[in-house]
């Protein structure tokens, strides 16, 4: 392992997605330093293995047939639960001091000058304290149609529902802090623990959530959730059915005052008002109208991230452009 001073730190990811989107995600986080990247192709992808089995910092499994059997058990219908053992078999792996379970529309963001970014990640972590497990990252959530600018959350607290109110006045009550996405975050975990199942967004240890946590604003994941009117709809179906938008999770405030979760949420907006209704959320929601964006700015709720992804993909992959 490496001194305090210079812990190493690596990803885990289950990834379904294009040749593209894939090489970007590595080659921003090599980028930022990452020593280890442990990536899982949820289905094989022939266009993108070549590339990530080539790099000597990056460990690629294709989750096939032969790699379930190798877990001893039936590979799980939803995606989830593979997320959650893919994680945990590379957290018992990893060369690393540190790793955080990420997905490939997501970018840890440091908020330091671009030329300290690739130093800011380790710096963190070497100044946690012993007796720290687990650093939360807490998401900014991408703007379709503003380019490199993601938004903040509101705030939990007393004046949440307030506030989200006065910035997305149609849909936003029914949105925790006025995401499309989720506000828990994802961790860096500590490695080394004995008995550890690592989840989409907590650490559990001996079957119980590991609270020895910390959160620091210094250090966010940009989620690319939602990119484009086009590309929203293109995983919403999956989304809806079974992905975060899915029967059954939480609502953004209590159902007991009227809250509805995403899923009951988008479903009503569909049925009553059909795509121009749906249009209109997202309108809202990603701060397409000026009115949404100026009350996000005017809060200091606006973050510029530019990550320049095609040229850090073009540096670290540059046979693949």
């Amino acid at each position: 392992m490496t001194t305090p001073s210079q812990p190493k730190w690596g990803l885990v990811s289950t990834i379904k997605a294009d040749a593209k989107s894939i090489l970007d995600f590595a080659a921003y986080h090599l980028d930022l330093g990452a020593h280890r990247l442990h990536l899982y192709l949820d289905a094989e992808n022939p266009d993108v293995y070549p590339h990530l089995k080539a790099h000597p910092k990056i460990r690629v499994i294709t989750c096939d047939d032969r790699y379930w059997k190798q877990h001893k058990a039936p590979r799980p219908k939803m995606h989830q639960p593979r997320q959650t053992m893919n994680a945990t078999h590379a957290y018992e792996r990893i060369q690393t001091d540190w790793i955080a379970h990420i997905d490939v529309d997501e970018f840890l963001w440091p908020h330091v000058a671009a030329a300290d970014q690739s130093r800011a990640i380790t710096e963190t972590l070497a100044a946690l304290p012993a007796e720290t497990d687990v650093l939360r990252m807490r998401p900014l959530e991408a703007l379709a149609g503003h380019a490199d600018h993601y938004k903040a959350m509101v705030p939990s607290g007393g004046e949440r529902e307030h506030e989200v109110r006065a910035i997305y006045p149609e849909f936003g009550v029914f949105l925790k802090g006025g995401f499309l996405s989720h506000t828990a975050g994802k961790l860096f975990a500590r490695t080394g623990l004995p008995d550890i199942q690592y989840r989409i967004h907590n650490l559990f240890q001996h079957g119980e959530k590991n609270t020895r946590e910390t959160e620091q604003e210094e250090l966010q994941i940009c989620h690319r959730h939602a990119a484009s009117w086009d590309d929203w709809q293109g995983s919403y179906r999956f989304r809806l059915a079974r992905g975060s938008y899915r029967p059954g999770l939480g609502a953004g405030f209590p159902a007991r005052f009227g809250g509805l979760n995403k899923h009951e949420l988008l479903t009503m907006i569909e049925q009553d008002h059909g795509i121009d209704g749906l249009r209109r959320f997202f309108g809202e929601i990603n701060a397409e109208l000026p009115e949404v964006y100026d009350a996000l700015r005017l809060r200091g709720m606006i973050h510029h991230c530019p990550l320049d992804l095609a040229a850090k993909r073009r540096q670290h992959f540059p046979q693949f452009d």
